[in-house]
């Protein structure tokens, strides 16, 4: 669509098209709102969708199947299986991962349309706190009522180790697109990208190593959910490295020669290919924000309040750009909350909990207060943990290793926090969350009538062990 060298109008403009930025402007749409929805990308989803989550998930799917394989093998289920590991056709799999991108960033597309959504592709900047000037777009500017940044960040580079589209150094990105399956990867990073991505090369076949600065794997996670999988992917990477940095990184045509420093000393390597994923950064420098009056702190991340509201009131700002967990769910929550302050609705992003998920296998997830943040800030609490060695279902699945734990207030029993490792953690946490919003008592949780065999009756047996009754355990609290 060819709009000339006229300035679109509109009431809000949303600046990013990812989960943050889409979902606030459906939201808004749907309050009835004029809603403009301006990106640089030709398709709809944002780094979440096109190049980071969905993708990954695409990926670490394939990975858990492999390994599935080979446990129904070892449980009696002869599969023929002749390659160990099985063999990844790249071609087909990156066909794969992109029609599932593809018909997700289509749908989004359709919703937009029949929302009644203007989407403008381009570049934005602003010129002063209501006028957005565009680039590479078919129009030159935006004047607008209000505003909302989703524009999201990027993976952030270590100096002197900088990924290139066409180098052995890669970023996240890189790593998604499997130009090929490196014989020796170094991860950079020991956060949930690192061991996700690192997991999925070694499930191809790759020989990982893992270097993390800290003295464990997903800092600030409790160790006891971290300590199975860190066992897990000591028997699937090479090696894992802790309290090690990369100094150094040199790349040929072949290999990357890297400088490693850690507890013993420092020591140079080769590798096919290293993966920095050391965090991401915010997308707010090149915004133009000081002509719009809108602040950040020391990070680039732009301050807002509550409602989401920017130093410039009819500017709002939502997901990475601004801070916070940095996760898409957290990006669409934000996004809502502004939308609908926009619309005049009285409304504030201020949950108790959030949920995160490691996809790794197992996954970790977990919501609230957690074990870590209580001994930090001298929270007294009471631990409730349920080893799945006590489940059926966990047996079942070949995942006795896993645990599932709740954080509860030692008066009271009130729900404050949860956390669980093992295969299909992600579908725990929604129901704990649930608890922990709603201020319910592990009474609640225990009372709840939960399917036999399930994972979910973890959660309800956890919170019975609270109450010194758990079914499957002997009567002791833990």
């Amino acid at each position: 669509m060819v709009m000339g060298d006229l300035p679109v109008e509109t009431q809000l403009l949303v600046l990013g098209d990812g989960p943050g930025g889409y979902a606030a402007a459906f939201r808004a749409a749907d309050l009835g709102l004029d809603v403009t929805l301006v990106s640089p990308e030709a398709r709809m989803g944002g780094v979440c969708l096109l190049r980071g989550c969905i993708p990954s998930k695409a990926l670490l799917h394939l990975a858990e199947v492999g390994a599935m394989a080979a446990e129904a093998e070892q449980m009696g289920l002869d599969l023929g299986l002749e390659q160990d590991p099985p063999v990844w056709d790249l071609e087909r799999v990156r066909n794969w991962t992109d029609g599932v991108v593809e018909q997700l960033a289509d749908g989004l597309a359709e919703l937009c349309e029949q929302r009644g959504i203007r989407r403008i592709r381009g570049r934005g900047h602003f010129a002063g706190p209501k006028r957005l000037l565009l680039s590479d777009a078919d129009t030159s500017s935006i004047d607008f009522e209000h505003a909302i940044i989703a524009t999201g960040s990027r993976p952030m580079a270590l100096p002197g180790i900088e990924p290139r589209a066409e180098g052995r150094i890669m970023d996240s990105t890189g790593a998604l697109a499997l130009a090929d399956l490196p014989e020796r990867l170094l991860v950079v990073g020991g956060g949930y990208v690192g061991l996700e991505l690192g997991s999925v090369y070694a499930a191809a076949g790759s020989r990982v190593t893992l270097i993390e600065m800290a003295d464990r794997l997903l800092p600030g996670a409790d160790a006891d959910l971290i300590d199975p999988l860190h066992a897990h992917l000591e028997r699937l990477f090479e090696s894992i490295r802790l309290e090690t940095r990369i100094e150094s990184a040199e790349e040929d045509s072949d290999t990357v020669r890297v400088s490693l420093s850690g507890p013993d000393g420092s020591e140079a390597a080769t590798f096919d290919r290293v993966m920095v994923a050391v965090g991401r950064r915010p997308n707010s420098d090149e915004l133009g924000l000081d002509a719009a009056g809108v602040e950040t702190d020391d990070a680039g991340h732009i301050r807002v309040d509550a409602k989401r509201r920017t130093s410039a009131k009819q500017i709002f700002a939502v997901g990475d750009v601004a801070g916070g967990r940095q996760l898409a769910h957290e990006a669409m929550a934000e996004g809502k909350v502004a939308a609908a302050v926009i619309a005049g609705q009285a409304a504030a992003f201020d949950p108790r909990a959030v949920p995160a998920v490691v996809y790794t296998d197992p996954q970790v997830a977990w919501c609230g207060l957690t074990e870590t943040e209580a001994e930090a800030q001298g929270v007294e609490v009471r631990i409730s943990r349920f080893p799945w060695r006590a489940s059926g279902r966990a047996l079942t699945l070949g995942a006795a290793d896993g645990l599932t734990k709740l954080v509860l207030a030692p008066d009271t029993g009130r729900v404050l926090g949860f956390g669980a490792v093992g295969r299909h953690a992600e579908q725990l946490v929604a129901e704990a969350m649930l608890a922990v919003e709603m201020g319910a008592v592990a009474e609640d949780l225990a009372l709840a009538v939960h399917p036999h065999p399930t994972l979910a009756e973890t959660l309800g047996e956890s919170a019975e062990r609270f109450l010194g009754h758990a079914t499957h355990l002997a009567p002791k609290n833990g």
